[in-house]
């Protein structure tokens, strides 16, 4: 028996270039079907060797019937018998011979009729039944991948749709939006639902590749089958005749030459446009592109770490922040992108704030949280923020780039970098500290300049121009 040589790979492969686009246009379930349509195609090919075993079959049944009638024309004595003798070797014992001969043909083809449907025939109905399972098997297990995948390419879709419009809104109305319409937030949420898609293509690229593989050995295996179901027929049907053994022979014989590899390598060569390449690479979030992806709004004025001292236990939590073109101040718990859904743990409108100087590494800033939505800046209260830099020139880095978006700037330092005066002895009410005092301040545009309080109140927003240059070398304004 010819053993499985290696077949040509298949060229085709999911897109790996540098410029990919988010949602491929390709049909998932297109591998599914043509082995569906293969595992047919061997379905009917059993099934056609299924039927002609049962023909045969019924065929040798009416031989045998057939010869019975044979023998009924030398049943009865011969005429004139009396003039023959009745010897063995003479023409009565001739007669006599063909008589059993003839019922021995009669039982044969009865015999042969009942092997073929008692051993033979079974051998190619387990076959099918086993290419029917394999069909049950690819839907349930491959099947259900294409739906997976095609399910997360069309969430995928919606959330770029949805900051496309937003980003198509960010210039006609001047920046100004929500917190949830942010495009910045909204390219991040979409860098989440890309990767999980890109998580289900790979698991269903797997599978497939899985599928594919077993395709071999399975093929393999229903050419063996159908190899010796062919040799038990021949070894059944061998006894009828010299005739017809030769016929029957060289059937068999042609079927035992076919290699276990031939249709498959043969499939390989017709479908190499359309089957995977198991060599070709993962797709990577690295090497997508989709719309709207580099749009300014998205980029960030300033992002990096800060320190921010907490409402309750008074200590400083590094948490990572990043300033919007659309003058938002966001916070994060981290900066990964796939990790959960990188929504905004507070958000903060700047031109709606207040923000206190800047004393070494510390700024406080005064406003509302709006991550919540419109309902919820609604009901919420303002607040006094207290950061804290890791260094002081990126103290006021930051501080300059909020100084240009906040609705207010105020001269008052943070608390804990003013010195209490020895002279004042007056009681101070913890639990009630004097509020940031806003009224009458004038707002500073940049570090070391001062304007008017009037023209601090601008009709609307107006975009941020770019960060200023990081202090870390190699990734500007980021700490």
């Amino acid at each position: 028996m010819t053993t499985p040589t290696s077949a040509t790979a298949p060229s085709r492969a999911f897109t790996n270039g540098s410029d990919e686009d988010a949602v491929p246009g390709e049909d998932t379930s297109e591998v599914t079907r043509l082995f569906g349509e293969r595992l047919q195609a061997w379905k009917h090919a059993v099934g056609y060797l299924e039927d002609y075993i049962t023909a045969t079959e019924k065929v040798q049944h009416a031989h045998g019937k057939e010869y019975e009638r044979v023998l009924k024309s030398v049943k009865d004595p011969l005429k004139e018998g009396h003039h023959f003798d009745q010897s063995l070797g003479g023409i009565a014992g001739m007669f006599e011979n063909i008589r059993s001969n003839t019922q021995g043909i009669s039982n044969q083809h009865y015999d042969t009729a009942k092997q073929l449907k008692g051993t033979t025939l079974p051998i190619f109905d387990r076959l099918h039944t086993e290419i029917k399972n394999k069909t049950k098997e690819l839907t349930k297990g491959a099947g259900k991948g294409s739906k997976a995948v095609d399910k997360a390419r069309n969430v995928t879709q919606k959330h770029i749709e949805l900051l496309g419009q937003h980003t198509a809104s960010y210039d006609s109305t001047g920046g100004k939006m929500t917190a949830t319409d942010d495009p910045y937030v909204l390219q991040r949420g979409v860098m989440y639902r890309l990767n999980r898609q890109i998580q289900e293509e790979n698991n269903n690229r797997q599978d497939l590749i899985s599928v594919q593989n077993s395709f071999a050995q399975f093929e393999a295996h229903v050419l063996q089958t159908i190899q010796q179901g062919m040799g038990q027929f021949m070894q059944v049907v061998n006894t009828q005749a010299e005739q017809t053994k030769a016929m029957y022979g060289d059937m068999v014989g042609t079927t035992q030459r076919v290699p276990l590899d031939f249709e498959w390598n043969g499939f390989i060569q017709r479908n190499s446009t359309v089957l995977i390449d198991p060599a070709a690479p993962a797709r990577s979030t690295s090497n997508i592109n989709f719309p709207n992806q580099n749009h300014r709004s998205t980029q960030p004025l300033i992002a990096g770490s800060l320190e921010r001292k907490g409402k309750i236990m008074r200590s400083y939590d590094t948490n990572y922040y990043v300033i919007t073109p659309s003058k938002f101040l966001h916070e994060y718990k981290t900066d990964d992108d796939f990790a959960k859904d990188p929504v905004p743990e507070l958000s903060l409108y700047l031109p709606d704030c207040v923000i206190g100087a800047c004393a070494g590494q510390k700024f406080n800033v005064k406003g509302k949280d709006v991550s919540k939505g419109k309902l919820g800046n609604t009901f919420s209260m303002s607040h006094e923020l207290q950061f804290k830099a890791h260094t002081s020139d990126a103290a006021a880095q930051w501080w300059g780039i909020i100084s240009k978006a906040a609705g207010t700037v105020s001269a008052e330092v943070p608390a804990a970098s003013t010195p209490t005066s020895p002279v004042d002895s007056s009681p101070v009410d913890s639990k009630h500290p004097a509020p940031l005092q806003t009224q009458g301040l004038e707002k500073k545009n940049t570090i070391g300049s001062v304007t008017s309080p009037t023209s601090a109140k601008t009709a609307g927003p107006t975009p941020i121009s770019a960060a200023p240059a990081s202090g870390v070398a190699g990734e500007p304004g980021k700490y």
